[in-house]
């Protein structure tokens, strides 16, 4: 059903990809995983390889996945799954088993990595980088919209690995 391609045989415009279609960010194994939806990412070269980033509050339960993990991956769905990408985007791990509640099939990639089966485009990441965004370094007027309550999202870079498309 999908089929792995090269990184830079990626046609999908990723303003839009991320911006507009969302993502789910995944990380765990085939048994126990947590995924979020997000909006804030970007795809491009960093340190010679093909790379994406993206970017979770501290207090998102997927971020004690993603920490504990050396992959992870991004997903991308078509425009039926919006209400599934809503929900985890809205509801916690801790509280429900989102990849349940959506009907989302586990399937793993080679090196392990979760995501699912009903996702068009699927990016798999080796996590390269973290660190928290330090306030000091961001503008006040941005600090005042996006962080009221002052939870600093930390930033993440994955080498992107394996790209699987439908």
């Amino acid at each position: 059903m999908f089929k792995k391609i090269a990184p830079k045989e990626l046609k999908e415009n990723p303003f839009s990809l991320i911006g507009d279609k969302w993502m789910l960010i995944t990380a765990g194994t085939e048994e126990r995983c947590n995924t979020m939806t997000a909006s804030w990412g970007g795809l491009g070269v960093i340190w010679g390889a093909p790379a994406a980033t993206c970017y979770i509050r501290p207090q998102r339960y997927t971020k004690e996945f993603i920490d504990q993990e050396e992959y992870f991956t991004l997903t991308f769905f078509g425009e039926e799954y919006r209400k599934a990408l809503s929900l985890c985007g809205s509801k916690s791990g801790r509280d429900i088993d989102k990849v349940k509640e959506c009907g989302f099939t586990v399937k793993t990639a080679e090196c392990g990595a979760p995501y699912f089966e009903q996702a068009e485009l699927v990016l798999v990441c080796r996590k390269r980088f973290a660190q928290a965004l330090d306030a000091k370094n961001i503008p006040q007027e941005i600090r005042e919209k996006w962080y009221p309550e002052k939870d600093y999202h930390t930033l993440y870079i994955g080498e992107i690995v394996e790209v699987l498309q439908k």
